[in-house]
């Protein structure tokens, strides 16, 4: 094996397979990466059998060839070299691949290919459907993060609900304490439903390897539905699916509400950070007190919370309430995740009574939907 290529290339195809390597492994060849030359280009390969990701690089190839080398060492290794044409020898009888760059020059021992599981490959003619890669970004900055992810609980909502129909697409996560729902519109209809469990880290990854890639994003689920592929330029990646019933989440989204509010998000924002202060010692609890406004006078949120041996906190912000006013306790983390992933500068939050959940909406998006389940106060 003997080839040559540029560091730049080199260094960003590493970099994108390097999302896939194990991080603790029984096996060390899961450490490495596989390096292989296929049509004239250098494929790099790195799995943690859970997900697969291939990363394609122009090269100009002398002598074909494979071989895996230890993902860190590489990586680092290249990271320190200049902008210039890297030279890659390998000698099979030991295994070590020698690197040569401008001056620079290493010798870096790796493992036989032959040890390097294969990964699964999803067949050409299995359904597939092609998403907007802004619009794959920010469905999944706004729902995975809402996925379990103890590993001891049910599997299912350790993963994302993805919903194809019609020229729709649905993303949802659940942990049992909030659920957050995405919708986007596809540019083309699908040619048949599919309903299947992502696993969110998988989800997560995907996210970071398609980077600030303009071309659609093709995802091509097995016919028997145990693999899907996403496939964005030079870059593969493949993923087991989640088997199982995902929960009937429309049921947990109340139909109606007593109580609106129409807040800034930002000034929201800050203050559940500084709710977080006082009610990290209190269980995480933050209360939020919604007061209607009269005539001309607005609307008030009053946000608190209190911890018994370190102190109080109290924060109160001017928004439209609509409604009977009322009150409900929640998790301050998992209120700031909320307002994080909302997009609009004003946010709406629905509630009911404090036994029941609080929804929050961006105004003016009908896509987003976010609900927080309360907490009970002693």
């Amino acid at each position: 094996m003997k080839l040559s290529c540029l560091q730049e290339n080199l260094k960003r195809g590493v970099g994108i397979v390097s999302h896939g390597v194990a991080a603790k492994s029984t096996l060390p060849v899961l450490s490495n990466i596989l390096l292989t030359t296929e049509n004239g280009r250098l494929r790099l390969q790195a799995t943690n059998l859970e997900i697969g990701v291939t990363c394609w690089i122009g090269a100009k190839i002398e002598e074909e060839g494979a071989a895996t080398i230890p993902a860190k060492l590489l990586q680092d290794f290249i990271g320190n070299l200049p902008n210039d044409a890297i030279t890659m020898t390998l000698d099979e009888g030991t295994q070590t691949m020698h690197l040569a760059c401008a001056r620079s020059e290493a010798n870096i021992k790796g493992i036989e290919a032959d040890e390097f599981p294969a990964i699964p490959k999803v067949q050409a003619d299995a359904p597939t459907v092609r998403i907007d890669p802004a619009q794959l970004r920010t469905a999944i900055n706004q729902v995975a993060y809402a996925a379990a992810t103890d590993e001891t609980m049910r599997p299912v909502i350790t993963g994302v609900l993805v919903r194809l129909h019609d020229a729709s697409a649905t993303f949802a996560a659940i942990d049992g304490f909030r659920l957050a729902v995405k919708k986007i519109e596809l540019a083309e209809p699908v040619e048949q439903p599919m309903e299947v469990i992502i696993p969110a880290r998988t989800l997560i990854e995907v996210g970071r390897v398609i980077g600030d890639s303009e071309t659609p994003v093709e995802i091509t689920v097995t016919p028997q539905g145990g693999q899907v592929l996403f496939h964005s330029d030079n870059v593969d990646l493949v993923s087991r699916l989640i088997d199982g019933k995902f929960p009937d989440y429309e049921r947990m989204v109340p139909k109606q509400f007593l109580t609106r509010a129409v807040m800034d998000r930002n000034g929201l924002l800050q203050s559940t950070r500084q709710a977080s202060v006082f009610a990290s010692s209190s269980a995480n609890i933050a209360k939020i007190t919604l007061e209607a406004g009269a005539d001309l006078v607005p609307g008030k949120l009053l946000l608190s919370a209190n911890a018994a041996e370190v102190g109080d906190n109290k924060s109160e912000l001017e928004g439209q309430v609509v409604g009977d006013g009322g009150q409900i306790a929640m998790n301050v983390k998992y209120l700031q995740d909320a307002l994080n992933a909302l997009p609009t500068p004003q946010v709406a939050l629905e509630i009911q009574t404090p036994a029941s959940p609080g929804v929050f909406r961006p105004v003016g998006d009908d896509s987003l939907l976010i609900l927080v389940m309360p907490m009970t106060v002693r």
